[in-house]
């Protein structure tokens, strides 16, 4: 699955067209029509990519990327879409730290090209996983929940970024214990896996007795749903 790409543009026939095109090559994507829509679902879905409009209402494009790139270490490409044309403006706006920065009109073919590039250059990003103020970082082996870091087991960390890796796919028990446990390397019961379930439960969940992100499949398993 090819990384989710947010476009934050006011004028919905370009947003409409950028999103067909992205979603052709197998990209996720949302779509934000002011800066601070886009601020908002950029901290909720944390996406890999920005195509960023300059000139927005409520919150300009040059807000929302000086946002972005001092909010995380890790912040995500970012590519500012404007009609300003000349070398100071396309200067000005790498200096914001947009690490792309294409003129309106533009084709989204060459859009397409330039996606891929940036992701080529900024891709380490994409390797943590987020969703709904859950982010998962691989490279770090961190977890953080709307903000503040979470204290993971290695088993945990290990069965939360799978089943988040494969969000909304049924996993039985012994498919479970596999990826935790690869080669076999103790006898351990399959049932172990519903105390570590249990124990991530209280840790990602609101309500744990209620739980929205992993949830039980009955006489199959468990998924993580991502709705």
């Amino acid at each position: 699955m090819k990384p989710e790409v947010l476009i934050v543009e006011d004028d919905r026939k370009i947003s409409n067209l950028i999103s067909i095109y992205l979603a052709n090559e197998g990209y996720g994507v949302k779509q934000a029509y002011d800066g601070e829509e886009g601020k908002e679902l950029y901290l909720l879905h944390r996406p890999c990519l920005l195509i960023l409009d300059l000139m927005l209402p409520k919150w300009s494009g040059e807000e929302l990327c000086r946002f972005v790139k001092e909010e995380s270490k890790d912040s995500p490409g970012v590519i500012m879409l404007s009609a300003k044309g000349t070398t100071e403006d396309r200067i000005s706006g790498l200096r914001l730290g947009a690490d792309d920065y294409m003129t309106k009109p533009f084709s989204p073919e060459e859009l397409m090209a330039h996606v891929e590039a940036v992701l080529r250059r900024t891709g380490h990003v994409c390797q943590k996983l987020s969703h709904e103020g859950l982010e998962v970082k691989p490279r770090k082996g961190e977890v953080w929940l709307d903000g503040e870091r979470l204290e993971l087991t290695h088993y945990e960390f290990n069965l939360l970024y799978f089943m988040m890796d494969h969000k909304d796919q049924v996993f039985t028990r012994e498919q479970l214990l596999e990826q935790i446990h690869p080669h076999g390397e103790a006898d351990i019961m399959a049932r172990t896996i519903d105390a570590h379930i249990k124990k991530l439960r209280r840790k990602i969940e609101t309500d744990a007795s209620d739980p929205k992100r992993i949830v039980t499949v009955r006489g199959m398993g468990y998924k993580y749903a991502s709705h």
